[in-house]
């Protein structure tokens, strides 16, 4: 019974709805722009950081041999070391 009672205030409530008399200008559909690129970028660096364990989690279950390559840093500083 409350959620025949909800459903019909809701409805009513949208029937009922007086205008908003708003605005959007040139700047907002900038900043819609800058957070579709912001989401993109930030969703690409997120694979970039886990694609080893993700590449690793793939071979484990075809039952392949997991290599483990070492960072680019490691390899800068056992050049250093070297020298």
């Amino acid at each position: 019974m409350r959620i025949k009672k909800f459903i019909f205030l809701l409805t009513l409530g949208c029937l009922v709805a007086s205008p908003a008399y708003a605005y959007l200008d040139g700047g907002t559909g900038s900043i819609i722009v800058q957070g579709l690129f912001a989401g993109i970028a930030g969703f690409l660096a997120v694979i970039k950081l886990y694609w080893r364990n993700f590449k690793n989690f793939i071979h484990r279950l075809r039952g392949k041999r997991v290599t483990e390559t070492p960072l680019a840093d490691e390899q800068t500083n056992a050049d250093t070391k070297e020298q």
